[in-house]
């Protein structure tokens, strides 16, 4: 079995060192092995749960929940409820969170059409009449 040091596992994950001994000082990766002398050793699934933790961690979850789904996931199928409840409640504030950006786009584009037709006008007072800025 091929196993990795932390500078390899920070390359191949896109993560620094330091935020890897972060995640495991946070208790986010138990399943890294160590070495007789202390250090981390990564094989080819720890890559895997490591993708994983940064997607829970893109969706905006805490750290500590994404702890208590890689200890539930350890602990095995007597889990899988509870973690299937946890991605479905993932997916309802990812959904939360595409609508509030679906609407920020919104604003946006309305401020962009209001600012070209300014800007083709040379002027904001044309617009300042017939259509009303977007503010944020």
């Amino acid at each position: 079995m091929k196993y990795y040091g932390i500078k390899e596992a920070a390359k191949r994950t896109g993560l620094t060192a330091y935020t890897l001994r972060y995640y495991d000082k946070m208790g986010l990766l138990p399943f890294v092995e160590r070495s007789e002398s202390g250090l981390r050793k990564f094989k080819e699934e720890d890559f895997e749960w490591i993708d994983t933790i940064n997607c829970l961690k893109d969706t905006g979850m805490k750290l500590e929940d994404i702890r208590t789904f890689i200890e539930w996931s350890m602990a095995g199928d007597s889990t899988l409820e509870r973690r299937l409840e946890m991605f479905r409640e993932r997916k309802r504030d990812v959904e939360n969170q595409i609508r509030k950006l679906q609407n920020t786009m919104k604003n946006i584009e309305c401020n962009i059409q209001y600012y070209e037709m300014a800007v083709e006008a040379g002027t904001e007072e044309a617009q300042k009449r017939t259509q009303k800025k977007k503010t944020f």
